[in-house]
């Protein structure tokens, strides 16, 4: 890779979806709220999107939480508390291996479901199933680098993207050279990774940003109403009516009909 292409890539790109992704993310929520939504097609078939959603929920947000501290900590802070490059590779391809695999399945069952169920399909639109497929191949070029990381446990390379990272956020107009030298695959999972944040808030990914994570520091309580319970209302009511004195000169409701 020349490198030109290599600082357009790394060095420019990194802005262009982070500044889409904001500010798209911002004008949608401003004129569309309307369609700010998941579309759920639950009611349509309700077993396989329950583990499918479930294991892809799950294992994403592992990680989402892996890369963002694993890239964006200051490396003198596993530095200082003794944590070497290497453990912290190898943590990162056991826990990111098993969440990964578990994103795999979840989002291969809600995939399948979404293009080999026709009633689903008839419902979903260019971008789900873009998503969806984005999504998939994100994941296999994601478990795809384990193999490459196995060749070098020593944790330099994982530094690199540390750099890199953390350049791109602190304006660093050099950050794109930290990758230069990376094994392909890692490139091609940076790349895909970085478009899926320029195509967010045209998509239904933007549901992301009303996950409902207030309600962790909140009182759980659900308000049901029930058919009996309309049952004992309407008694109530009825006993209510039974029990008041009628008022001078009025009849009795039975007498009325007659």
């Amino acid at each position: 890779m020349s490198e030109f292409v290599n600082a357009a890539l790394f060095g420019w790109y990194p802005y262009l979806c982070l500044t889409v992704f904001l500010l798209g993310s911002l004008v949608r929520f401003d004129r569309e709220q309307y369609t700010w939504k998941t579309g759920s097609s639950q009611l349509l078939r309700k077993r396989q999107l329950r583990w499918g959603s479930n294991l892809f929920h799950v294992g994403i947000l592992v990680i989402f939480v892996g890369h963002f501290v694993g890239l964006l900590t200051p490396i003198w802070v596993f530095d200082a508390l003794g944590i070497s490059h290497g453990f912290k590779q190898g943590l990162a391809i056991v826990v990111g291996g098993i969440a990964g695999i578990a994103c795999f399945i979840g989002i291969t069952l809600l995939a399948h479901r979404r293009l080999f169920d026709t009633r689903i399909r008839a419902t979903s639109s260019f971008g789900d199933i873009a998503v969806l497929l984005l999504l998939w191949l994100q994941l296999t070029l994601g478990l795809s680098t384990i193999f490459v990381s196995l060749q070098h446990m020593d944790g330099h390379e994982m530094v690199k993207f540390m750099n890199w990272a953390q350049g791109i956020l602190t304006l660093q107009p050099s950050a794109a050279d930290y990758v230069a030298s990376v094994h392909p695959l890692f490139k091609a999972h940076l790349v895909l990774g970085m478009t899926i944040f320029l195509l967010f808030p045209f998509t239904r990914l933007v549901h992301v940003w009303s996950a409902p994570i207030w309600y962790l520091g909140r009182p759980g309580y659900q308000v049901v109403r029930t058919r009996f319970a309309e049952r004992r209302a309407h008694e109530a009511v009825a006993a209510l009516q039974r029990s008041t004195p009628l008022r001078a000169g009025a009849r009795p409701e039975h007498q009325l009909a007659e």
